[in-house]
């Protein structure tokens, strides 16, 4: 039987399971299928299949955060954010980190060859884009690039032209080949399974936070900022901030306030250029004598923390490449944001 045939058949079957709302079924099923034969239309019809089981089935479960009281912390004869390698990653490891540190600096959770494989990815994702942009913004060429056709009224949809056009990147879940390379990643590496025993119940993608990230050499200024300002502080989160190039030296990196904070700053004061952001004053405030930090990554290395890390884009006095990376962020659906349209995972 050809390939072509072979698909179709794959995708019929697959429409059978999401008419009967049997999308857990559907996605194991199109992820074999993916996983057999690599189909432009498989990773299409599992990108809207992830989407659609949030829209029958929204986020609705009661399950209390494993950590409302602190873990042991194994670092704590550490100052700031502590680093570990990808094999001492688990659900304590993650929980000290954040909960007492604010962060998790983990070397080498993906090899290189894998982050510099998934950095062409994201360069082909923000070609495909700039292309349907360029050409009339019609039909989508390729899995590349094809936007997630998000419910009509959805106002999370707003924030697109932002991402796309003014921030150089472009939604995770706007590339079903980038979502399912990504998916699969994390599930073979255990990096699901381990924010699963981290919330105490399967997390779910976010639309809106999950991104495909080049940020150009002439970048000169950023602002710092708490992801929970836009988001609320009643949620429960895990950041991958996943390096895909060097960063940090001759590109941009990350700087971050090394503290747990447990509350969104005060935005749009202490001398703040947005009203989102958080002033540079209040960083001063915020950081109580403690200076902030700006660490080498190298391809694969990977900084994880919540929605209370104070942060922007680091930018040494050497910097003159572009820097690739990757923004996913997970949530517990028992504590999701409003408005940032979860996928199932």
């Amino acid at each position: 039987m050809a390939c072509n045939e072979l698909s179709d058949e794959s995708l019929v079957r697959a429409r059978e399971l999401m008419q009967q709302h049997r999308y857990d079924d559907a996605i194991e099923w199109l992820t074999t299928c993916r996983r057999q034969q690599p189909d432009e239309g498989i990773e299409l019809m599992l990108a809207l299949c992830r989407y659609q089981a949030y829209l029958a089935q929204p986020p609705c479960s009661a399950i209390a955060d494993p950590w409302l009281i602190a873990p042991p912390d194994p670092f704590g004869d550490v100052v700031g954010v502590p680093e570990i390698p990808a094999s001492k990653l688990d659900a304590n490891t993650l929980a000290a980190g954040i909960r007492h540190h604010g962060a998790l600096l983990v070397r080498g959770l993906l090899s290189a060859d894998i982050a510099l494989q998934l950095a062409d990815g994201v360069r082909q994702a923000l070609d495909a884009c700039a292309a349907w942009h360029a050409h009339g913004e019609g039909t989508f060429g390729n899995s590349w690039y094809a936007r997630l056709p998000l419910q009509e009224g959805c106002e999370l949809a707003q924030a697109r032209p932002w991402i796309e056009e003014g921030a150089g990147g472009v939604w995770l879940a706007d590339s079903p080949r980038m979502l399912y390379e990504l998916t699969e990643l994390f599930g073979s590496s255990g990096i699901t399974d381990m924010i699963a025993d981290y919330f105490g119940e399967q997390p779910m993608l976010s639309v809106g936070k999950s991104t495909l990230r080049c940020v150009p050499g002439s970048i000169r200024h950023a602002d710092w900022h708490q992801d929970g300002a836009f988001m609320g502080a009643d949620i429960r989160s895990v950041n991958v901030w996943l390096g895909l190039s060097h960063c940090g030296e001759d590109a941009s990196g990350l700087e971050f306030l090394p503290r747990r904070l447990s509350r969104v700053l005060p935005t749009g004061s202490h001398g703040a250029y947005f009203d989102w952001s958080v002033g540079p004053g209040m960083v001063t405030e915020a950081a109580a004598g403690m200076a902030t930090t700006s660490p080498v990554f190298a391809p694969g290395d990977a900084l994880l923390f919540d929605h209370f890390f104070l942060h922007r884009t680091g930018v040494p006095a050497a910097i003159a490449k572009d820097r690739y990376a990757i923004e996913s962020w997970f949530f517990a659906p028992s504590a999701y944001p409003a408005g940032q349209v979860p996928l199932k995972l």
